[in-house]
């Protein structure tokens, strides 16, 4: 008896110091908004490949309108995976020069991944049903592409 009385006690002593520590967590933390966007439009010009390439994605998904030039030159970058980060961020941003590059390279890009992704992100993000997707059967896997 001894025993669960100080499990008991243990535990009501836990839960009253865990408890209202807790009460806090569920506030949004607040920042300054400016400041990360300029902070990530300095990691935009890096010449780190995975930090250029978050800070790209972080920027489309705050939206920011600063960074509607400097991704579309990452579209035009020679590396892959940039180019189909700056598609999907062009196309979350939702700006008409943005959109209208990601329609470009889903038309235009050298390659068919990036050229499939940009048209997925076009259609999802700025003007859905604008491109058809059927399936497409090669050496027995299938995969989706775009009808231009």
């Amino acid at each position: 008896m001894k025993t669960m009385t100080r499990v008991f006690a243990l535990v009501a002593m836990l839960a009253a110091v865990t408890v209202p520590g807790m009460a806090g967590d569920n506030e949004k933390p607040s920042y300054d908004r400016n400041a990360a966007e300029q902070n990530l439009l300095i990691g935009l010009a890096s010449d780190n490949l995975g930090l250029r390439e978050s800070c790209a994605f972080m920027l489309g998904e705050i939206g920011s309108q600063k960074a509607v030039v400097p991704l579309m030159a990452m579209l035009h970058d020679g590396i892959e995976t940039s180019r189909i980060v700056a598609a999907l961020s062009l196309s979350r941003i939702g700006d008409a020069r943005g959109v209208y590059a990601v329609k470009q390279a889903a038309k235009f890009d050298t390659s068919e991944r990036v050229q499939k992704l940009a048209a997925w992100y076009y259609n999802q993000y700025a003007v859905p049903g604008s491109f058809e997707f059927v399936a497409k059967e090669d050496a027995g896997n299938s995969d989706e592409m775009a009808v231009r």
